[in-house]
This record gives structure tokens, C-alpha cells and sequence, in this order.
């Protein structure tokens, strides 16, 4: 089924929430771990991230340096696969521009309409970590122009013009927004304008980035629907786990944290205070949202699946 059927559907706020492949190497069982640890709260679906390959060095026995290519975690295409074949549970998993040849995406897809695996998040990718390309016309520079490949693709159409047969199940996809404005966008104008743009041409849904602070979120989704959005606005929850998340994340996803939150995460000497504030933090802020009727709550799990966990076993 749809993500957008599910989430239509659902007659109370739905649970969701996004793993990490595990690394290189790596058996499959950490996700299934994770997957088994909240399976209760009834997840309506499962994301699965996706990441580019990077540069790394390795030492030679000479004592130089060798620039080698490395992708540290597997695609998102197995996992989906192997997620929904064990439990019924729609997978979404990301497809990313950057770091991704556009024969490459489209190879992916046709990998995924075999699989029956016809839901996706469509997202551009860190920036940060890549080199630039050689051959930027085999990419796409942001996550509108990946959405266009995948329209044609759900048209039946090839990158090289050609027709794809056996299309039975077009993708339902969704992509992000950003309630504190993307760290590139001008202003939150230009976001919004964004926003837009992606629900006209054919986003069912948006997800938010992290955020701390309800205030941004429902300002957000009332700019947005001032300006005739009217697709579901999912609010993505991060439960704080670290000390150091209290600069880092500011840092590094431009998300605000509320000086009353902040306030308590100063006092934490430990980790595990850290934790248990976040999990507090979070609870409250969940319950606000589903006071407000949010159609979702979308949990980002990285290092905090037992922290989701207990958040969870306090709002469903």
C-alpha cells in the first residue's frame, strides 16, 4: 500500500520511523534488532537511509597514501527488500542524488518496482563529504530534478527516451521540508517557494528535519498551507542522547533547541542524564503534536532506537 494511504488511514497519529543499514560487514540482524524493539506501536512504515560512497585514504606498505573509494553502508534497495519480505511492514527507502549517477537511480528503481518495494523518500544528500564530480551532467544537482527522473520513470519513460515495460505500481513518493529553513535557502520564502514546488509536481507527502521547538513546526505548516499546500506535513522527532547533541545537532541540522530544553541539558553531567532529559523533552513535545492532530510522528532512531522506544510506549 501507499505511504499516503497508510497514512490517510490511519485514525489516530501514526508511528513511523527511519533506520540505518548497517555498516559494511555487518550482519542484517542490527536492523532487524531495531526493527523487533518497536514493531509494537504498530509502524504503518519503515525508512531506510541511503548513503553515497566517499573518499578515503589508506596507507601503503611504502608509507604513501592511495585514494580509494569506499561505500561504508549497503543500499537501501536490499534492506527495503529484505524488510518487507520479513515483515509485511511497507519499506521506504531514501533515493539520493548526490553521489548517484542518474543510471544508477534509475537502475535502482528498476531493482525496487521488481521488489515490490513502490514507496520512496526523494532527497538530494550530503554535500559535505563528496568531492566534485568530473561529469556533473550524470547527476542530479537537487532532489526537484531526482523527481523529475522518477515521474518519467512512472510514466514508463527511460533516461535514454525509451519505453519501461511492466510498470504495474507507479511510486508513491515523499521528500523533506524544513521548518527552520534549509541551511542553503536565502530565506524562508525561497523554502517555502521550494515546498511548493515539489508537492505540484507530484510529492505526496513532506517530511520536516529535526526540530525541538512545536512553535517552528505549526508556523511552518500554517505558511504552508497559507500558500495551498495541502499535503500531509510529518514532523520528524530526534530524542537528544548525548551531551554533546546539545551544540552538535544546532550545528550541524540548524534545528533550535528551546532554552528551557537547553537549560536542562546544561545541568547533565553524564550521557545517560542527557538521555533521560531527551526522552522527557520528547515526550512532551510528541504529546503537543498529537494534541494538535499530526497525521505521523517520524522518529529518526540513530543511536536513540530504546530511547524511541520508551517515548513511545508513553504516546501510542
Amino acid at each position: 500500500m501507499n505511504v499516503i494511504d497508510l497514512i490517510n488511514n490511519s485514525k489516530s497519529t501514526a508511528f513511523t520511523f527511519e533506520i540505518l543499514p548497517p555498516l559494511k560487514g555487518n550482519s542484517i540482524q542490527k536492523v532487524y534488532d531495531v526493527i523487533d524493539k518497536l514493531r509494537e506501536f504498530d509502524p504503518k512504515y519503515i525508512n531506510i537511509t541511503s548513503h553515497h560512497s566517499e573518499n578515503i585514504y589508506k596507507t601503503q606498505p611504502d608509507g604513501s597514501l592511495r585514494k580509494v573509494n569506499i561505500r561504508k553502508r549497503p543500499g537501501s534497495v536490499a534492506i527495503a527488500a529484505a524488510i518487507q519480505n520479513k515483515y509485511g511492514i511497507p519499506a521506504v527507502p531514501h533515493i539520493i542524488c548526490k553521489g548517484f549517477t542518474k543510471d544508477e537511480t534509475e537502475y535502482a528503481l528498476i531493482d525496487l518496482n521488481f521488489l515490490g518495494v513502490n514507496n520512496l523518500l526523494l532527497l538530494r544528500g550530503d554535500v559535505k563529504t563528496l568531492e566534485p564530480v568530473k561529469d556533473p551532467e550524470n547527476y542530479h544537482e537537487h532532489a526537484t530534478d531526482l523527481q523529475q527522473q522518477v515521474n518519467q520513470f512512472n510514466k514508463g519513460i527511460a533516461l535514454d527516451g525509451s519505453r519501461i515495460e511492466g510498470i504495474e505500481t507507479p511510486f508513491c513518493y515523499g521528500m523533506a521540508c524544513y521548518p527552520e529553513k534549509h541551511e542553503e535557502a536565502p530565506n524562508m520564502e525561497s523554502d517555502i517557494y521550494y515546498a511548493k514546488e515539489k508537492v505540484k509536481n507530484g510529492a505526496s507527502y513532506l517530511v520536516t528535519q529535526m526540530f525541538f521547538d512545536n512553535s517552528k513546526y505549526f508556523a511552518f505548516v500554517d505558511r504552508c498551507r497559507k500558500e495551498g499546500i495541502e499535503v500531509p506535513i510529518i514532523p520528524g522527532i530526534k530524542p537528544i542522547v548525548f551531551k554533546n547533541q546539545l551544540t552538535v545537532l544546532p550545528k550541524i541540522f540548524r534545528s533550535d533547541i528551546p532554552e528551557p530544553f537547553a537549560a536542562e541539558l546544561r545541568k547533565c553531567k553524564t550521557d545517560d542524564e542527557a538521555k533521560e532529559a531527551g526522552i522527557e523533552w520528547c515526550i512532551g513535545q510528541c504529546k503537543e503534536l498529537i494534541a494538535h492532530g499530526v497525521p505521523s510522528l517520524h522518529f529518526y532512531t540513530m543511536m536513540a532506537s530504546e530511547s524511541v522506544r520508551r517515548i513511545a510506549k508513553e504516546i501510542y
